[in-house]
C-alpha cells in the first residue's frame, strides 16, 4: 500500500479508523493480531479497522515515522488521535477502541505491573545516583519514576494541554 491508497482508505471510511501496522515475521504482532481482530468485530459499527502489512507499505511507515512494530495508530477525521507501539494486553487495546468509538481522547492506561516497574526502577536509580553522588543517574531515576505517574499528574496534563493547543 502506498501513501495515496492509504489516504484514500482513511478519507473513505466515514468513521474513526484504527490502523495496525504488522508483519508476518513479528512475534508480538502475532500475539496482538487476534486481540485486535476480535475488538474490530465488536466495534465494527463504530470504528473501521485497517491492518497494514509493514513489509509491503514502506512509504506509509516512513510517512508516520513508524520505527517499531506492532504499532497501532488511531485516526479521527483523518488526523492521528493516538498511538501505541508494542504489543498490549486486551485491556489497553479495548480502551483505545472504546475511546475512539465514543469520541473521547484516546488514552491507554498503564497496567499496574508497568506502573510499579517504572516506579521501582526509578527509585533504585535515584538511590544509586544519590549514594554515589552521580546526579545524572539520580536524574534518570527521577525521569523513570515520573514515567510511572505522569498519566495521573495534573500539572503534566495542564502542560501537555497547553502544548497541544499551539
Amino acid at each position: 500500500m502506498n501513501n495515496s491508497e492509504f489516504q484514500q482508505k482513511l478519507s473513505e471510511s466515514g468513521k474513526p479508523v484504527i490502523v495496525d501496522f504488522w508483519a508476518g515475521w513479528c512475534a508480538p504482532c502475532m500475539v496482538s493480531k487476534p486481540i485486535l481482530e476480535k475488538l474490530a468485530k465488536e466495534y465494527a459499527e463504530q470504528v473501521v479497522f485497517l491492518p497494514v502489512n509493514a513489509d509491503e507499505s514502506r512509504e506509509v511507515l516512513e510517512q508516520f515515522r513508524i520505527f517499531g512494530i506492532p504499532t497501532v495508530i488511531t485516526f479521527r477525521n483523518g488526523k492521528e488521535a493516538g498511538r501505541i507501539t508494542g504489543s498490549q494486553p486486551e485491556a489497553g487495546y479495548r480502551a483505545m477502541f472504546e475511546s475512539l468509538a465514543e469520541g473521547k481522547e484516546v488514552k491507554i492506561p498503564l497496567s499496574s505491573f508497568d506502573r510499579m516497574l517504572r516506579l521501582g526502577a526509578g527509585a533504585a536509580f535515584m538511590m544509586i545516583g544519590i549514594s554515589t553522588g552521580n546526579w545524572i543517574i539520580a536524574g534518570v531515576g527521577g525521569i523513570l519514576a515520573f514515567m510511572g505517574i505522569y498519566d495521573r499528574c495534573p500539572l503534566w496534563a495542564a502542560l501537555t494541554g497547553i502544548i497541544q493547543k499551539k
